[in-house]
């Protein structure tokens, strides 16, 4: 009540001053009243603020609290060197906007990096560089039993949800994707409509909420899913188990962002946080999760289907593995999120300690599908933290067929890495719901950015392979590139991870150090066999 009755004086007491002042026009009148205000707020800040701080320094705290506001921006604007920040360097992001613009992204006089330090990757060039072939720069993805193949670009848009960025924002990746002819994750918000206007190559994705194909009770609807996955655009179907930003942790749309045209496409209440449970409720085994697969295949009229996670228990996903052998069915597609990766808010320790990182990640995988002789089956797509052509070519080398990217593709729109997109304050129009604020980004001009920074990356991508003497990207090995190690040595990623022979995984007198993970797995079962 006294805070109250403090403010209402305050209010009264100010406009009456400032007339005075602009009445009177006295220099004496308009400092008097100036001081009179420090004043005010010196007595509340003794008598009724609830900050220590305020209570010890009155007035004063007030310039710790305005220095902490700006910190980030000081920080990240006149403090910071080029390869300093998190998560993306300065040195990353401005290679990014510039090839989104059009601009020259080559650098003058030598080496900027210190190639000496340890953990520095580096690739293998040849001394009789060559030309990929142009039949090779895209991937057909889609096995025997799916009748509508997609032949799909090697950089894609990853899985980023409408109500995490605006419309403007969805817009403009869909149309960037449509004039550079790759795809469009719709992360796990559903499909919008502000995804088929752009007329580009979508990838729904389906996440635990089942949002756009979501019964009443939240569980998977058959009929909803089958309406939408069987349109024309929609070119294959992603089943989200996990993402890198947080494994294991499901999805929060903070209700701020919940308008009424969000809760009409995902299915729920507008107004309210929209919360993904954790795990999902069609599926809770590895047989489950390939007969949940076929499901969807058949009902969107045989597209390609297939799931996305980020590796924790190396044994769980060797049962899925397992369950592949016995059925006889796989996946056509596994994309491969790492640590690193991820646009969505998460709690600090999901982010920083959970998940295997995304070069890791896709080696284990690629080595155990190869290890029980599934790989020529299954495409693999990495996703996590890919601001560069080298960043594909290491990708590509440690086994994945194509990348997705999520975060570079954010910055091609304009996103300055403010790291605001929970707060619904997006100062760049990009992850928010503020009709203003999202009205603010210019889809004609951003997509084009999207599409520029797409084909320039790719072209980098095709010459670099070119350089290392080969004519497909598929031909990348992880003895192509190499990391810098503790005593100053440099080693291969095969050398410094061991890699698994075809069909190794099935042989009983394997003593490879995969094969202790192999025993602990169940086709029937994510737990651990007895």
């Amino acid at each position: 009540m006294m805070q109250k009755v403090f403010w209402f004086t305050a209010l009264a007491v100010l406009p009456a001053l400032t007339y005075i002042a602009l009445t009177i026009w006295s220099p004496a009148i308009y400092i008097a009243g100036f001081f009179a205000v420090l004043v005010a707020i010196g007595l509340y800040d003794l008598y009724f603020s609830p900050h220590t701080l305020n209570r010890l320094y009155p007035v004063a705290a007030y310039i710790r609290y305005g220095l902490e506001f700006i910190r980030p921006e000081i920080h990240q604007y006149f403090v910071a060197g080029d390869k300093e920040e998190f998560p993306f360097n300065r040195e990353q992001r401005n290679l990014v906007y510039r090839r989104a613009k059009g601009l020259d992204d080559t650098k003058p006089f030598g080496v900027q990096a210190d190639i000496n330090e340890a953990g520095y990757l580096g690739a293998a060039h040849s001394i009789m560089p060559v030309t990929v072939r142009e039949e090779l720069m895209r991937v057909t993805v889609g096995g025997d039993r799916c009748k509508q193949p997609y032949n799909a670009s090697r950089l894609n848009v990853s899985a980023m949800s409408f109500g995490a960025l605006s419309g403007n924002a969805i817009l403009a990746l869909n149309k960037g994707a449509k004039r550079g002819n790759f795809a469009h994750n719709t992360g796990e918000g559903g499909l919008s409509p502000h995804h088929q206007a752009g007329g580009g190559d979508i990838t729904w994705q389906i996440g635990t909420g089942y949002f756009g194909c979501r019964s009443k009770d939240g569980n998977f609807d058959p009929e909803q899913f089958a309406a939408k996955a069987t349109l024309e655009q929609v070119k294959m179907i992603e089943i989200k188990i996990s993402q890198g930003a947080k494994p294991s942790h499901g999805g929060v749309l903070p209700a701020v962002k919940v308008s009424q045209e969000i809760a009409d496409i995902r299915g729920v209440e507008p107004g309210k946080d929209v919360l993904s449970p954790p795990a999902h409720t069609a599926f809770d085994t590895p047989m489950g999760l390939l007969s949940y697969i076929s499901q969807l295949r058949e009902l969107s009229g045989g597209k390609p289907v297939g799931f996305k996670l980020c590796i924790g228990r190396p044994y769980e996903f060797m049962a899925i593995c397992k369950a592949m052998l016995e059925t006889g069915d796989t996946p056509d597609f596994i994309t491969i999120d790492g640590a690193e990766g991820g646009t969505g808010a998460a709690p600090v320790e999901y982010s920083n300690r959970f998940g295997a990182p995304c070069l890791e990640a896709v080696y284990f995988v690629h080595n155990c599908l190869v290890g029980c002789g599934l790989r020529e089956q299954v495409k693999l797509i990495a996703s996590g933290k890919t601001a560069s052509a080298f960043d594909m070519v290491t990708k590509l080398a440690a086994g994945a067929d194509m990348v997705n990217a999520a975060r570079t593709m954010m910055m091609a729109l304009g996103c300055i890495q403010s790291q605001a997109c929970n707060t619904n304050r997006c100062p760049t129009g990009v992850a928010t719901q503020d009709p203003q604020r999202g009205k603010a980004l210019d889809v004609e001009s951003k997509h084009i950015r999207v599409a520029n920074f797409h084909a320039t990356t790719l072209k980098t991508f095709f010459d670099m392979v070119g350089a290392m003497g080969l004519d497909d990207p598929g031909l990348l090995e992880p003895s192509h590139f190499w990391r810098r190690v503790g005593d100053g040595s440099k080693r291969t990623f095969d050398e410094i991870y061991p890699s698994l022979q075809e069909n190794e995984l099935l042989h009983d007198n394997s003593e490879h150090v995969y094969k202790r993970e192999w025993m602990k797995a169940s086709a029937l079962s994510f737990h651990i066999q007895d």
